[in-house]
């Protein structure tokens, strides 16, 4: 299955850039159905077709996914959205 492993350093608190993350994921539960959990500083996401997380580091977010067989061929397309959202959002 195609994997998506983007990171992306910030300059946000860990508290803020955790804040950015669940505004990103509210966004994306609604537009897309994805169900997202915290497991610590990480949050875990779902979705039939893809599931993944989101990890909150001082420095960084670190963004990796694992893409079914149905979404394989728009891995390009989603990874680019991925990227301008982290440049919306923490800076590029």
């Amino acid at each position: 299955m195609p994997k998506i492993d983007i990171r992306r350093p910030h300059q946000l608190s860990v508290a803020e850039a955790r804040a950015v993350v669940d505004k990103v994921a509210a966004r994306m539960q609604e537009k897309f159905g994805m169900e997202g959990q915290w497991q610590g500083d990480t949050l875990r996401f779902a979705r039939p077709g893809v599931n993944g997380s989101i990890a909150v580091a001082s420095d960084a977010i670190h963004v990796t996914a694992e893409l079914g067989m149905m979404l394989a061929p728009l891995k390009g397309m989603v990874e680019q959205e991925i990227r301008r959202k982290l440049d919306e959002h923490f800076g590029g």
